[in-house]
């Protein structure tokens, strides 16, 4: 057998008197590399982004960073402390305390845990990101007082309001329905009490997921975050970025649309020199190459092949980071 080139390591933090699980993955030579921080999208999504509501294993995040570590980047994936293997335990010691700055809190123990190694250029850090962990990247960046980060990947970012984006994504999957303008009404009635800080009423003629979505947004357990994630905009934060930037988004992506959202976004930094956007022709959201058209694709669909057995990077997508994130690295 040839001599193992990367290898793995299970780490560990502290977040709200719980536990943070980790990975890291490093070339296994004794050389000092540049170093990537993985930060997963929403809901329970774990360190390889995959999440207990998708079905598979094949998670992007693992794909990725095995990849960058071959190429000669120490990285760190971790599962967001409301996911992974130990959520249960968790969970209840969480209530009320999840929020925009535990995200930060729990980005900036990943920043210290990864540069504590010793092989690892702490002035060549980066992050590479999925939905809405663009958000809790730049917002850590904006704030970051001894680490930031070098540079920001920033892939399948939202630029509508979170709340925007997922009215649309729910739209989209019932707009062939004759009422589905009258569907919409009792959802927009009751986010906007939710907004309110009143309790939503849920209409009974709602469908049944919609009315799961409601619910889980003014549980306990996400509580505030859901309602400050629900307003929020990157395009109004991205623009005070300083650092390179790189966006991807994917033209087979259903969740956020490139044309839509990356006009936003391209809008918001375009007096920055220092920032880039690909839009890869075959990535999905989670920037697997997907060879059904896009007008094929829908919700059902791409949630049972995200983190299918036989999915593969996109090699435009991973090619295009890994190139910048090389450049950035020679500076």
């Amino acid at each position: 057998m040839g001599t193992e080139i990367i290898k793995n390591k299970e780490v560990t933090w502290k977040l709200l008197d719980v536990n943070v699980y980790g990975t890291v993955t490093a070339p296994t030579d004794k050389e000092v590399h540049s170093a990537v921080v993985f930060v997963a999208g929403s809901g329970p999504t774990d360190r390889n982004w995959c999440s207990p509501l998708l079905p598979g294993t094949n998670g992007s995040a693992k794909l990725l960073a095995e990849a960058l570590a071959t190429k000669g980047f120490v990285t760190l994936r971790y599962d967001k402390v409301a996911s992974g293997p130990h959520v249960r335990e968790n969970i209840p010691k969480l209530i009320g305390k999840i929020s925009m700055q535990s995200h930060i809190e729990e980005l900036r123990g990943a920043v210290e845990t990864i540069v504590a190694e010793k092989n690892v250029n702490k002035e060549h850090l980066f992050a590479l990101t999925n939905s809405e962990g663009a958000i809790h990247a730049v917002n850590y960046q904006l704030k970051a007082s001894s680490t930031p980060f070098k540079g920001l990947v920033l892939t399948g970012a939202p630029g509508r309001a979170v709340g925007e984006l997922a009215r649309s994504q729910i739209f989209d999957q019932i707009e062939h329905l004759p009422n589905a303008e009258l569907i919409m009404k009792p959802y927009d009635d009751a986010i906007a009490d939710f907004l309110a800080n009143k309790p939503m009423t849920k209409d009974a003629s709602l469908p049944e997921g919609i009315k799961m979505l409601l619910s889980s947004l003014e549980s306990p357990a996400n509580l505030p975050f859901s309602r400050e994630l629900w307003t929020y905009r990157l395009s109004e934060y991205i623009a005070k970025v300083n650092e390179p930037l790189l966006v991807v988004i994917g033209k087979k992506d259903i969740q956020v649309d490139w044309k839509i959202d990356g006009k936003i976004l391209e809008n918001a930094t375009a007096q920055k020199t220092a920032v880039s956007f690909g839009y890869a022709e075959n990535a999905n959201h989670v920037l697997k190459h997907e060879v059904t058209s896009r007008e094929a694709l829908n919700a059902q669909f791409v949630s049972l092949h995200y983190n299918a057995p036989d999915t593969e990077l996109d090699l435009e997508a991973a090619n295009a980071i890994y190139d910048w994130l090389k450049k950035q690295t020679q500076k």
